[in-house]
């Protein structure tokens, strides 16, 4: 596996499908860049789901994070599109993800985007 930023999410095989249990990961090192100044945005991301038929493999979801750092992002544009690309790769029964961004220019922002199976 790379050690590169990368927009691939990898997945395997959840090991009890037919049981609902949550997962959750914290990242607290995920940056972008403020498509306005080019300045550095730093949040800590919190990522809640019940898997169905896949998981995310962690080295995988820590490289497609690392891969926002040189881009310019609105904070709920990137975390809409993180939760969307997650959806994609794994298609959980539910996933709520939250960032918490560091204080810019006086303004604390935490987003939230959830997902429901239908």
């Amino acid at each position: 596996m790379s050690t590169q930023p990368s927009k691939e999410i990898e997945i395997f095989p959840n090991p009890e499908p037919g049981r609902d249990y949550e997962i959750q990961m914290t990242c607290p090192e995920f940056t972008c860049l403020c498509p306005k100044t080019g300045q550095p945005d730093f949040a800590i991301l919190t990522l809640t789901y019940v898997p169905d038929q896949s998981c995310i493999e962690l080295k995988s979801f820590k490289l497609y994070l690392w891969s926002f750092r040189n881009e310019g992002h609105f904070h709920e544009a990137v975390t809409n599109r993180i939760l969307d690309d997650l959806v994609k790769a794994c298609r959980p029964r539910f996933m709520k993800l939250v960032a918490d961004f560091y204080v810019r220019g006086g303004i604390h922002t935490i987003i939230t985007v959830t997902h429901q199976q239908s």
